[in-house]
């Protein structure tokens, strides 16, 4: 059987895709800060294609430890990097630990995941899914740095494709626009709740899955995904 090695897997998007991951027959190992959540067993993956794994992604040793015992046990053809993590305000209002979460989650983690499993990528002609997103493509504001790590992303991704395709590896970037997703927890605002102006988690694991579906020689190298409304919900304030 076909193994995947997928982030942020607990929720969202993660979670749709890894969905999507067992149903097309791939065993997948899934990382998470926590899969002890309702969301989470209300999606009732089957337990003979998922593997939860808990791992604080900033923990490269221990990262790279879990990446090490999964390949030496099976042939991983594709690698999701999907957790990210975000924080929106002005620039100046934010805080070094804030920018660094971003930078790391965002960005760092793709790139050590990338390095550890692109020869065996090269060996299985395998894929690399990067999940973007639309602010990788503009600008940002409000959003600087969160913004500046997605394009560092998309950056990373093209040209990762350029020095790995003539091996047969196909590197994806997904770039979503608001999904309904905790992405938005630091924020004021959130996805709209109109269905004409968000996206569904389960609308980009399908953009997944179509990537992966293309014949042996096709390479749908970005996917934009964008509601046919451009809105957005402030938050309710507390008291």
């Amino acid at each position: 059987m076909k193994a995947a090695i997928l982030t942020g897997a607990s929720s969202g998007i993660g979670l749709a895709v890894a969905n999507r991951l067992c149903t097309l027959g791939y065993e997948v190992f899934g990382f998470g800060r926590n899969f002890d959540t309702k969301e989470f067993e209300q999606a009732n993956l089957p337990k003979e294609f998922f593997h939860p794994i808990v791992c604080d992604l900033l923990d490269t040793k221990k990262l790279i430890e879990s990446v090490k015992r999964i390949t030496a046990q099976k042939d991983v053809y594709v690698l999701v990097n999907n957790a990210g993590t975000a924080y929106y305000g002005l620039h100046e209002e934010l805080n070094p630990q804030k920018i660094q979460q971003m930078v790391r989650v965002n960005l760092e983690v793709p790139m050590i995941l990338a390095q550890q499993l692109l020869r065996i990528l090269k060996k299985h002609a395998g894929y690399m899914i990067n999940i973007a997103s639309v602010t990788a493509n503009g600008t940002n504001p409000h959003g600087c740095a969160y913004g500046a790590t997605k394009a560092g992303l998309s950056s990373f991704s093209h040209s990762l494709f350029e020095e790995a395709r003539k091996y047969g590896v196909k590197v994806v970037t997904v770039f979503p626009d608001m999904t309904r997703t905790n992405l938005y927890r630091n924020a004021d605002f959130q996805e709209s709740e109109e269905i004409m102006a968000r996206l569904l988690p389960s609308e980009v694991a399908q953009a997944v899955e179509f990537a992966l579906n293309q014949r042996e020689g096709l390479v749908v190298s970005d996917i934009t995904l964008k509601p046919q409304l451009h809105r957005i919900q402030r938050k309710k304030r507390e008291f």
